[in-house]
């Protein structure tokens, strides 16, 4: 099977989204009672991955010229667009402390930003959640 563009590949571009995936099945073990913490703590694991450095947002870059930053899509939070200095860039822009809240801001620049932040958050507190013992029923 031939495929083509950007957004070839056995699962036509929904590989990308395997995280939602992941956050479905991490609010249905919260639900459940039969998961037990180990799993609950995987699948926060995995979403917060999902969240950094594969998830579909805008880049945000700081540009040049422009005040809202690169319009490019970009793989996760952390990562940049397709170029490499954006890749760093944002990147750094956690490390120099004048920068900080500059890469907070674009955490809810926009909704797919916003989206992928809380469910990062909260899969993040999620699996922290899980570690405390008792909390998770059995």
């Amino acid at each position: 099977m031939a495929t083509s563009g950007a957004r070839g590949g056995r699962l036509g571009g929904l590989g990308q989204w395997w995280g939602v995936l992941a956050g479905a099945l991490l609010v249905a073990a919260w639900v459940n009672s039969a998961a037990g913490p180990a799993l609950v703590i995987t699948l926060s694991a995995l979403v917060v991955l999902w969240s950094f450095f594969q998830a579909p947002v805008t880049c945000n870059a700081p540009v040049r010229g422009r005040a809202d930053g690169c319009r490019n899509n970009a793989s996760g939070l952390l990562l940049g667009c397709h170029i490499r200095q954006h890749r760093w860039q944002k990147l750094k822009m956690l490390i120099v402390r004048r920068q900080v809240r500059a890469f907070c801001a674009g955490l809810f620049s926009d909704g797919k930003a916003t989206v992928v932040t809380l469910a990062g958050a909260g899969s993040f507190i999620s699996g922290l959640v899980a570690l405390v013992p008792g909390v998770v029923v059995h």
